[in-house]
């Protein structure tokens, strides 16, 4: 018998596995030594690891990443169950991927609908991403987005990702002003949770949509209490 898991799989069959990540898991391992301190962390891969070995120590079964959220980033991610396809899907990730999201911003947006695009560069020395004026130092990343709702002093929007930069969201909203709410590292106020959510993702090529639940993650489309 499978172990109980502490998120909903949304879609499983012979080559695809997705889930519903909650917020606080970490998709895969940070940086440590050794693969016995990789695999023994709690993550959203050791965690499907252990769920298809079934207990077998000696299974060679496991998943294969084929992108990222944040830790304190909840919502719709996808594994492969063999190299070559993650592989494939990595390639060509920003050209196959339909990526759409929810995220609750600081300040009431003054328009309904808009568009960032900078190029983004990720500084080590301070851990974050910042845009760039050099293109030739970034990656370009564009971000569009649009109003849903607006409630003391906040704005819940639909973002919908051109490109699949790291922190790309959160990067943009804060340097417009407008930084997620819950996201201390660029600028948002102290919260629950950070307030951004990985609601659908679609591969056309593969016939493949997956859409995770809202109100299990603190979001409601017809408003919403902080």
């Amino acid at each position: 018998m499978k172990p109980k898991l502490e998120f909903e799989i949304l879609f499983e069959d012979a080559r695809f596995i997705a889930i519903d990540k909650p917020v606080g898991l970490l998709t895969t391992h940070t940086h440590l030594h050794g693969k016995l301190a990789r695999s023994s962390q709690r993550t959203a891969e050791n965690i499907l690891n252990d769920y298809l070995r079934k207990g077998q120590l000696k299974s060679k079964k496991r998943v294969f990443l084929v992108h990222r959220l944040d830790r304190e980033t909840s919502g719709v991610l996808l594994f492969a169950k063999d190299e070559r396809t993650a592989e494939n899907l990595r390639a060509n990730w920003n050209k196959l991927a339909r990526k759409t999201y929810l995220a609750r911003v600081v300040g009431e947006l003054d328009n309904e609908s808009g568009e960032f695009a900078s190029y983004l560069r990720d500084d080590p020395a301070t851990m974050k991403v910042a845009s760039v004026l050099d293109p030739s130092r970034g990656k370009l990343a564009i971000t569009k987005w649009r109003a849903l709702a607006r409630q003391k002093g906040t704005t819940l929007v639909e973002v919908k990702l051109e490109t699949g930069r790291k922190n790309q969201i959160r990067v943009h909203f804060s340097e417009a002003g407008h930084p997620i709410i819950g996201d201390v590292k660029y600028g948002g106020e102290k919260a629950s949770r950070m307030y951004l959510h990985a609601w659908k993702l679609e591969i056309p090529s593969l016939d493949m949509k997956f859409e995770s639940s809202l109100e299990a993650h603190g979001f409601k489309l017809g408003g919403y209490s902080l």
